[in-house]
């Protein structure tokens, strides 16, 4: 029945579908950022420097006191960590989706600050930075060749 009224009328069908796709355009502009939900977990980054450590003497002296101190912070779900021959360490404070990354981000840079007086005086007088970040992917797109009719290197160009 209704398919007859779209066959026979097609003026109707073409206005139809633009009054759809204008109200999908509206929609999307005034949907506000809020109503999306949280996928990726956030992350607060603490990374410092010994320089001339190795990478034993980065974990004994500057990950460990820090770790020790850092795990328990509210909504946190696991800590990372990585100490380098160079005398880096990094370490990623992961936290349960929906924590508010500020509030996190500053309960972990207290917890630092109660550790800096069990490290090296050389870590301290280069600082050790605590940062928020949040690693989502906005957007991921795969571009292929569908009958291989192109190699991967036209295709990674094309893109």
């Amino acid at each position: 029945m209704i398919a007859n009224t779209f066959i026979k009328r097609p003026n109707t069908a073409i206005v139809l579908s633009l009054v759809i796709v204008i109200l999908g355009i509206v929609s999307i502009v005034t949907l506000p950022v809020s109503q999306y939900p949280d996928i990726t977990p956030p992350v607060v980054s603490v990374s410092a420097n010994y320089i001339g450590a190795d990478a034993q003497t980065v974990e004994e002296t500057v990950t460990t006191p820090v770790e020790s101190q850092v795990n328990g912070v509210p909504g946190m779900a696991y800590i990372q960590s990585n100490s380098t021959n160079t005398g880096g360490m990094s370490m990623n404070v992961t936290f349960d989706i929906g924590t508010n990354i500020n509030i996190a981000a500053l309960d972990v840079e207290n917890r630092v600050n109660t550790a800096l007086p069990k490290l090296p005086n050389e870590v301290r007088n280069l600082g050790i930075l605590v940062r928020k970040r949040t690693p989502s992917i906005l957007m991921v797109i795969g571009i292929y060749s569908p009958n291989a009719t192109h190699n991967i290197k036209y295709v990674d160009n094309y893109t």
